[in-house]
């Protein structure tokens, strides 16, 4: 399994480098602008749907039921599965593209109803969406296929897909868009390439494998009926971060221009660790889950989450102090050039510290969910989901209101969806212990004090160079590069360093070992 992750989440990190030069390209050339609020916007709102249908509610129901029909029935069964199930979701999601293509205003209206009093914004949006949002369709069907080749332990494939999104947007930003009056739209156009390129990706391995089949909708197949059944509930436990950062995008949309801008581009950041790390070892974990929930192996299953949150608090709790300490080098190193501005830096480095606070809280979502869906249980991850939405919907409008006209309301979203990610981790943790599913094994006390110990030694060291905004402003693109990069280096050196000398050593976190025979 960790050989896996290492597959996955190098790809990951691959990915995510490149969607940092991406997103670097997208602040020299267009920058936090009317224009950058109306592209992010319609590309949020298919992406939005994405998480609800694809890599959410459908790959969390897809991939135990996969799992069940494979140990029943071998290839042929997945491969019938597979048919049938893209066959509906496509059906589904070819109604939803056309409905949202046919009424795109509304759409933009609902998502960023601050648009509506900005009838160029309102206009450049809706177009945009038009061109994005059968996107939709493509990346269902492309998480479709990831999802079978995960439950094969292929996870190459599906973690190189995303790189093709980037390199379309790049080459859009820089070659496409002198080509328009209004540059933006390149952007939107290079979307639905990417998702036929991602898809395009995925579907020799699956025919080198014999799983590859023709989608044919058959609502009455009895694993489309399971899952159907999984995926209502897993609609909202698995995609609360993003109707929280969409309610992010509403809230923004009133505030002033560029908000939304300062919010996607720390979301971007807080991303990095959260795709590299968090995403990949959900996405690992839950085939093997799924696997020792229909063998009856509870100790294995055990075993194998409380690995899976030692990993986490060991590689997280260094990434919330990088994010929170850093955040001024590391957005004026990557962003600040062209038309991303000074000013720009300091409002988004509110918001992109506040997120920070809140990465531990979204990766635990993304490990402990996969504890529930591996055992088909959908009921208290859908309460968890509920309680942390309405605590981050009361927490977003009381910070804007308290804030607004102060230039930093946009950061008072980013922490209302950081501290839900933490009620809904909290609350998603309390629901395994109580249900006797997760039992902590020993050591949790002594490995919080350690690492603990070792982020306050990391924070030390990287404070004072990081307050000095006049050095990091005054120095050009190598020299910022460079102190970042021995910044994050000597960070790194004297976290791990304090944790040797706590007594903590490679082999303690070797994941659990699977039965032979």
């Amino acid at each position: 399994m960790l050989r896996s992750i290492t597959t996955f989440g190098g790809w990951t990190l691959f990915s995510r480098v490149l969607g940092l030069v991406r997103d670097i390209v997208l602040g020299v050339v267009f920058g936090p602008s009317a224009a950058t609020d109306a592209f992010f916007v319609a590309f949020k709102i298919p992406n939005f749907f994405r998480r609800l249908f694809a890599e959410g509610a459908f790959q969390q129901a897809f991939v135990p039921v996969l799992a069940a029909e494979r140990q029943a029935g071998g290839d042929e069964a997945v491969r019938q599965l597979f048919a049938r199930a893209t066959g509906c979701l496509a059906l589904v999601l070819l109604a939803i593209t056309i409905l949202a293509v046919l009424g795109s205003p509304g759409l933009v209206r609902v998502f960023a109803p601050g648009f509506a009093g900005d009838a160029e914004q309102l206009a450049l949006a809706s177009d945009m969406l038009r061109l994005t949002f059968p996107y939709l369709l493509l990346i269902a069907l492309t998480a479709a296929a990831a999802a079978v080749l995960n439950t094969y332990e292929s996870f190459g494939p599906p973690a190189f897909a995303p790189v093709l999104l980037n390199l379309c947007l790049i080459a859009a930003a820089i070659w496409l868009a002198p080509q328009f009056a209004n540059g933006v739209l390149a952007l939107a156009l290079a979307v639905p390439v990417a998702g036929f390129l991602q898809l395009a990706l995925q579907l020799p391995f699956l025919w080198r494998r014999g799983l590859l089949a023709w989608p044919r909708p058959d609502w009455q197949h009895p694993g489309v009926r399971r899952i159907l059944r999984l995926m209502g509930p897993t609609v909202f436990s698995t995609s609360v971060q993003q109707i929280n950062l969409l309610l992010d995008t509403i809230l923004a949309s009133f505030l002033i221009a560029g908000s939304i801008s300062w919010l996607y581009w720390s979301d971007r950041l807080m991303e990095f660790p959260l795709g590299v790390f968090g995403m990949a070892l959900a996405t690992v974990i839950l085939p093997r889950l799924s696997g020792e929930y229909s063998t009856q192996a509870p100790e294995r299953f055990n075993a194998t989450l409380d690995w899976a949150l030692r990993i986490t608090l060991l590689m997280i709790l260094p990434a919330t102090v990088g994010l929170v300490v850093l955040a001024g080098p590391l957005l004026t190193t990557l962003f600040q050039y062209g038309q991303f501005s000074p000013a720009d830096v300091a409002a988004a480095r509110w918001s992109l510290m506040a997120y920070g606070m809140g990465l531990m809280g979204f990766v635990l979502v993304k490990v402990l969910v996969p504890g529930y869906f591996s055992r088909q249980e959908t009921r208290g991850p859908v309460r968890c989901a509920l309680i942390a939405m309405g605590v981050n919907m009361i927490l977003s409008i009381t910070l804007v209101v308290t804030l607004f006209g102060t230039g930093v309301a946009h950061a008072g979203l980013a922490a209302a969806t950081g501290l839900a990610a933490w009620v809904n981790a909290a609350l998603l943790f309390r629901g395994l212990r109580k249900a006797g599913v997760y039992r902590p094994c020993p050591g949790w006390p002594a490995l919080l004090r350690d690492s603990g110990l070792a982020a306050l030694a990391m924070g030390a060291v990287l404070y004072w160079p990081a307050s000095q905004s006049d050095f990091w402003l005054d120095q050009g693109v190598f020299g910022r590069a460079g102190s970042l990069a021995a910044l994050i280096l000597a960070g790194a050196a004297v976290y791990f360093f304090v944790l040797w000398l706590r007594g903590r050593r490679p082999r303690q976190f070797i994941e659990p070992a699977v039965p032979r025979g």
